[in-house]
């Protein structure tokens, strides 16, 4: 037990810090009130009229973002492969290079299609 009493204490400390803090905010807090922070979905910002056309955003902005995301993701897998890399197996690191390929192939396709490109 004596090997969990410092993951015990962490968690005993980080639920009271939830707690309290959860409990202390309506106290502390500003209690300016209005139309539209009491309205759902919304920060307390009066929201500014959208632009002609309704102000959208590109799809390829979102697109860009998902891309980014897939793989830095991938490349996280890579990091425990290199620290690991002399303990290895013939067989790890034919996967990791079956890995890459993949991720390769996804990154070629990508630029092919163009969505490397920001105009």
């Amino acid at each position: 037990m004596n090997e969990y009493t410092p993951v015990l204490v962490l968690g005993a400390l980080a639920a009271g810090f939830a707690v309290f803090s959860i409990a202390i905010a309506p106290l502390t807090g500003p209690k300016r009130y209005n139309r539209a922070k009491l309205d759902r979905y919304e920060s307390g910002i009066e929201p500014s009229p959208l632009p002609d056309g309704g102000g959208k955003v590109s799809v390829k902005y979102f697109f860009t973002a998902m891309m980014f995301i897939v793989f830095d993701i991938e490349i996280v897998f890579l990091y425990p492969f290199a620290v690991a890399f002399d303990q290895m197996s013939w067989f790890a690191v034919f996967a990791i290079l079956l890995f890459l390929v993949n991720v390769t192939i996804a990154y070629a396709y990508e630029w092919r299609r163009g969505g490397m490109e920001w105009t």
